[in-house]
């Protein structure tokens, strides 16, 4: 069986293609970005991450741990391990970080990449928590316009947030349905709450309290600043 824990070597001496060797395992990037969103244990990480498995993501922390990108620690219970980034794997997210702006400037958000749970994790990753109430909130997401209609919750409590997919058995206090796509954009930066709200993509029923102060937590993505570049400016002339 091959050992994906290797790792491929181009054999120059060049700091491209020696980073390179590191960075551009599949995964490595989004690992990385997790670890500097705060996620700190292995289930955090893998979340994050839908597609990873846990037997690669194992293999790729074993990995940066060795290159000294991350360092790990046993947790006080004993139960798992407690992971972060260290000095080299910040600096690292700042390779990240390049690749993101350069991703959102160039490259539109197509279909395959509509994954409203990804996007409400990221969200869940960036609130703004001094705006968030001082109670229990839990609110329901139905997403549409996916080939399978998706439902998650999100459970607000004392500052911290949990992504449920399953009910987490406290009443409902707002209820959202939207348009993956909207939802996608809106919190991208691509699309403003009042468009999305107003053309009905985005549509939420609750206390009007809730639904006004809803849009006011999301910090959006790191990358929602950054306006792409009009498809017909990157093509060749004619």
């Amino acid at each position: 069986m091959r050992n994906t824990a290797i790792v491929r070597t181009y054999g120059q001496y060049c700091p491209i293609a020696r980073g390179s060797e590191i960075f551009a395992e599949r995964w490595t990037p989004l690992i990385i970005r997790n670890l500097y969103l705060g996620c700190e244990n292995f289930s955090e990480i893998l979340e994050g991450a839908p597609g990873l498995s846990g037997t690669l993501l194992s293999q790729r922390l074993k990995q940066l741990e060795r290159l000294g990108v991350v360092v790990s620690a046993p947790k006080p219970d004993g139960r798992g391990h407690h992971y972060e980034l260290t000095s080299a794997g910040h600096d690292l997210f700042t390779v990240c970080q390049s690749l993101g702006e350069w991703g959102a400037r160039w490259l539109e958000i197509a279909p395959e990449n509509l994954d409203p749970f990804v996007a409400l994790w990221s969200m869940c990753h960036a609130l703004r928590r001094d705006r968030l109430p001082d109670r229990r909130v839990v609110i329901r997401f139905d997403f549409t316009g996916r080939p399978r209609r998706e439902r998650y919750w999100l459970l607000i409590e004392l500052g911290d947030t949990e992504i449920c997919k399953t009910h987490p058995g406290f009443d409902e206090d707002l209820y959202i349905t939207a348009e993956a796509e909207a939802f996608v954009k809106w919190h991208a930066g691509q699309l403003s709450w009042a468009q999305a709200t107003g053309e009905g993509r985005i549509q939420l029923d609750g206390p009007p309290s809730l639904i006004r102060a809803f849009p006011t937590w999301n910090a959006r993505s790191m990358f929602a600043h950054i306006r792409p570049v009009a498809r017909a400016a990157t093509g060749r002339a004619g």
